[in-house]
């Protein structure tokens, strides 16, 4: 029975990374296991009209801020390290740094001009968020976590305790 359980495990993985909801690394394994249970809209639109497959992996991320690369859209989980004054200077953002499991720190950037704010947002807590990524060189920022009222760029998102904020 725990053969049979390991060989379903497989399939699982490899039918989730044919659909792109996983990135296989070299050795066949995923390299973020959460992005099996966290799932993304692949329907929404991005700045071309095309629908976009998100970044899943810690190490792909360390990957584009290795490369400098941005305009990657992601989803990833993490916990919040320090939450950060509201920036109310143009749009506004509610702004937080966390760490995915790689040790990573990022900036997110939600707009709370387009999204409900966190309230009860707080260090320790566990986030997944759903953006893109830009990079810069303290390791990124993740913006987007809201709808375009434009229908324009894909929307994002952040979940927090079970509820969704976009």
């Amino acid at each position: 029975m725990p053969r049979l359980k390991s060989l379903l495990a497989v399939v699982v993985v490899l039918v989730a990374a044919a659909f792109g909801l996983v990135e296989l690394p070299d050795n066949g394994t995923p390299t973020n296991t959460a992005a099996l249970t966290n799932t993304a809209s692949q329907s929404s639109p991005t700045r071309d009209n095309r629908p976009s497959q998100p970044f899943t992996s810690d190490e792909r991320i360390q990957q584009a801020f290795q490369h400098k690369e941005s305009d990657l859209q992601v989803l990833l989980a993490g916990k919040v390290i320090k939450t950060l004054p509201d920036d109310n200077e143009g749009s506004r953002h509610q702004k937080f740094l966390f760490r995915l499991d790689s040790g990573q720190t990022l900036l997110v950037a939600h707009n709370i001009d387009l999204a409900p704010r966190i309230n009860r947002l707080a260090e320790g807590d566990t986030v997944t968020v759903y953006g893109e990524y830009e990079w810069n060189e303290r390791g990124g920022v993740i913006h987007w976590t809201h709808h375009d009222p434009r229908g324009n760029h894909e929307g994002g998102w952040i979940e927090h305790q079970g509820q969704r904020y976009e």
